[in-house]
């Protein structure tokens, strides 16, 4: 199977429909993918046609109707649905993030830790988080590390957070002496 080249803009679109069809289970309206990335609904309408054609979208008819995402659509964007994601939870200015699992956690610049970075990517929606805001990960299943930062920015392409790292922790492990 070759793997699909999508623009930018197709892979917006797409993640969008995931993240809303997740939360919500039922066929997803062009005009709801259109608010959330702000375009027009028929540039979406347009794009669902194309991503149609690449068989990573099924359109569903009717009242209730709109798009789907199929399984290809995932693999295109080499989101694994997991039957049970293991669960990382997510502050954001405080409150827990209801929904929002944390698919992975890139450390950008471990070499310069007075730059030191996180990329924390997400699935579920980005959208309320803006810059400055406080977000804490973690704890992540195996090493419990927890990073605290302040979101910098965000990357709507790759559905991530852009992080400046104020706190990081990993517990102690007991079983090592030669820290």
């Amino acid at each position: 199977m070759s793997s699909i080249e999508l623009t930018p803009s197709q892979k917006t679109i797409l993640q969008e429909l995931i993240n809303l069809f997740r939360d919500s289970e039922s066929a997803v309206k062009g005009e709801e993918i259109a608010a959330e990335v702000d375009r027009n609904p028929g540039t979406i309408r347009n794009q669902m046609q194309s991503l149609k054609a690449l068989q990573l979208v099924e359109g569903v008819p009717g009242p209730k109707g709109g798009y789907k995402p199929t399984a290809t659509a995932y693999d295109a964007l080499k989101i694994q649905e997991m039957d049970q994601p293991a669960d990382v939870p997510l502050m954001h200015e405080g409150e827990a993030v209801e929904g929002a699992n944390v698919q992975e956690i890139d450390l950008t610049s471990v070499h310069h830790p007075e730059l030191c970075r996180a990329e924390v990517t997400l699935q579920g929606s980005i959208a309320d988080f803006g810059e400055g805001h406080t977000v804490v990960v973690g704890p992540t299943p195996l090493s419990k590390l927890l990073i605290e930062g302040t979101v910098e920015g965000k990357d709507d392409t790759n559905n991530s957070l852009i992080l400046t790292i104020d706190d990081m922790v990993a517990p102690a492990d007991e079983k090592s002496p030669e820290d």
